[in-house]
């Protein structure tokens, strides 16, 4: 029985959930491991207990400074995000036609009007920004604005209707702060072990030592294999998660539109155009309906793409197109 778009939604989003929760989990895992290893290499001599407590108390300490960071970025991220992009907000005046199109997507989505931002590049691509429906952004280059029919550019503006209407900017911000958590815990402690400490030069003795000496040197291996693999596993699920999404935000501009051969056909032009975004950066291409770099859009097979492969995205919707 073919898939419909209803379907589709409802498998991404347990994809999303299922991911999401697993880096979650993974990220508070690595967090304790390396903060009880730093703890050891500076003072084996503790109780375990201590090292425990010290352990928790550290990772108390970092969520709250990692919490502090997506504060800022959660109310500011949005602007910084359209400045370096080179976006400049229009008025309806500036563009009847195209502020008519998202108007329509946004009431389908039952969501606020977005600001509505130009960006000055013949590359074909959109984005949408803002940390909630009632603060939200969607930008667009004049180069997809020039090549687009009205059904492409309202598949196009559904699709990015439909990051916002799914949160996923939110998402993906969390995303970002635990990866930046990992990758800070993983640097100290590589850096303590090159510098090396007191811990060192220390000894347990008695059974308990004994018992103890074993439990830190178990822990050291698993730390030293986190602190070099976490990393690059929590940006692999990060990249999974916004495949997932740009999947689901597919699907949903399907079900805002009920028309999934214009954004196919939208997606077929952005993909076949030569033309490189000039203010693409590797920070802010996964917010992109297509990655701008072409040499990373080359690669969307890989576990290290942040977008589906263009060819299996047309796939799925001109599949809904004759369910």
């Amino acid at each position: 029985m073919a898939q419909t778009f209803r379907d589709l939604i409802a498998a991404n989003k347990r994809n999303s959930v299922l991911l999401v929760a697993g880096f979650v989990l993974f990220t508070a895992v690595v967090a304790l491991v390396l903060t009880l290893a730093v703890l050891f290499f500076v003072d084996e001599r503790a109780a375990l207990s201590v090292q425990w407590g010290r352990a928790i108390l550290i990772g108390g300490i970092v969520g709250v400074v990692s919490f502090l960071v997506a504060l800022w970025s959660y109310y500011q991220g949005d602007k910084m995000i359209l400045a370096v992009n080179g976006a400049k907000e229009i008025e309806k005046k500036d563009d009847p036609r195209l502020f008519n199109v998202v108007e329509e997507m946004s009431i389908a989505a039952g969501v606020p009007m977005p600001k509505v931002y130009l960006i000055h590049d013949d590359a074909p691509n959109a984005f949408a920004t803002g940390r909630d429906p009632k603060h939200a952004a969607v930008a667009i280059t004049t180069g997809l604005r020039d090549k687009l029919n009205r059904e492409e550019l309202q598949g196009v503006m559904a699709h990015e209707m439909a990051h916002v209407k799914n949160y996923d900017i939110r998402l993906m911000l969390l995303l970002a702060v635990l990866i930046g958590t990992i990758v800070m815990l993983a640097d100290v402690f590589m850096q303590m072990l090159r510098f090396g400490g007191r811990g060192s030069s220390s000894r347990r003795s008695g059974k308990d030592g004994k018992g103890a000496g074993a439990v830190m040197v178990i822990v050291f291996i698993v730390a030293i294999l986190l602190a070099i693999i976490a990393p690059i596993l929590a940006q692999i699920i990060q990249f999974a998660v916004s495949r997932q999404r740009e999947y689901l935000a597919d699907a949903t501009a399907v079900e805002l539109t009920r028309n999934p051969l214009g954004l196919a056909g939208a997606l077929r032009k952005i993909s076949a155009d030569p033309a490189e975004l000039q203010s693409a950066s590797r920070g802010t291409a996964h917010l992109y309906i297509v990655n701008p770099i072409k040499k990373f859009a080359a690669r969307a097979n890989s576990v290290f793409s942040s977008h589906p492969p263009i060819d299996q995205r047309i796939a799925r919707l001109e599949a809904l197109s004759h369910g």
